[in-house]
C-alpha cells in the first residue's frame, strides 16, 4: 500500500472521524448493567466470543463483498450484501447505528474522494432509501476504493470495532487507557488471523445470543450513557 492511500483510508477508521461511534456502546452497556462484564478480563472474553462468533462471519464477510464491489465496479455486489446485513441484524438498536455510522462514512467519502463514481453510486442508492448503508459495506467500499486490500480493510474494520468496545469499556467499567491499550494488543492476533480468513466465506452467518441478547436489552435499561 503507498502512502497516500494508507493516509486517504485511515481517516474513515480513526477515532477522530464524526461518524458517532463515541454515542453507540454495541450492546455492552446493558452487559455491564447485567453482571456479565464486571472487569477487564470478561471485556476480553466477551469481545472475543463476539468477534469469532459473529463479526468474522457476518460483517466482516460484508466488508469482503463491498471491498469486491470496489474493486470490480459492481454495484449490485454491495447493494445485496448490505440488504442482506440488514435482514441478519435482529435487534433494533444495532441496526440502526450500523445504519447512522455507516451513512456518514458513505456520505463524507462520496464527497471528499475523487474519481470513485462507485462511492457517489452508492451513496445515491442510500439517500433514495434502496438500500440502508450499514457501516461494514460503507467502509468496505470506502477502503476499497482507497486502494486498500481485501485483508487491510476486514483488519482495519475488525480494528475499529474493538477499538469502540474498548472506548466504551472505560466509560463503563473500571479500566484506564494503559489496561485498553493492554487489551488491545491481546486482541491482535486474532484480528490477524480473521482479517487473513475473511476470503473463505461466501455467506454471511452469526452465533452470537449472548451479545444480541444484550444489544436487545439496551432499550429498556433504567439510565443509561449509550444509544446502543
Amino acid at each position: 500500500m503507498n502512502t497516500l492511500a494508507l493516509l486517504t483510508g485511515l481517516r474513515f477508521v480513526d477515532s477522530f472521524f464524526p461518524s458517532g461511534s463515541y454515542a453507540f456502546s454495541s450492546g455492552l452497556e446493558a452487559a455491564v448493567q447485567g453482571g456479565a462484564v464486571r472487569n477487564a478480563e470478561d471485556l476480553a472474553r466477551y469481545v472475543e466470543d463476539f468477534l469469532r462468533g459473529g463479526m468474522s462471519r457476518r460483517e466482516a464477510v460484508a466488508v469482503k463483498f463491498a471491498h469486491e464491489a470496489a474493486t470490480s465496479g459492481k454495484l449490485e455486489t454491495a447493494l445485496r450484501a448490505d440488504r442482506e446485513l440488514d435482514a441478519m441484524k435482529i435487534g433494533r438498536e444495532s441496526r440502526l447505528a450500523s445504519r447512522q455510522m455507516g451513512r456518514q462514512v458513505i456520505r463524507i467519502a462520496a464527497e471528499q474522494t475523487d474519481g470513485q463514481p462507485m462511492l457517489k453510486k452508492f451513496r445515491a442508492a442510500v439517500a433514495a432509501d434502496q438500500t440502508p448503508g450499514h457501516l461494514p459495506v460503507a467502509l468496505g467500499l470506502t477502503l476499497g476504493s482507497c486502494g486498500w486490500t481485501r485483508e487491510e480493510t476486514v483488519a482495519a474494520f475488525l480494528y475499529h470495532t474493538v477499538v469502540g468496545f474498548v472506548s466504551a469499556a472505560m466509560k463503563l467499567l473500571p479500566i484506564g487507557q494503559r489496561e485498553g491499550q493492554r487489551l488491545l494488543e491481546g486482541w491482535m492476533p486474532m484480528i490477524g488471523r480473521l482479517s487473513a480468513d475473511s476470503g473463505l466465506g461466501t455467506r454471511m452467518s452469526s452465533w452470537t445470543p449472548v451479545q444480541d441478547i444484550y444489544g436487545m436489552r439496551h432499550g429498556r435499561l433504567e439510565y443509561r450513557l449509550f444509544r446502543s
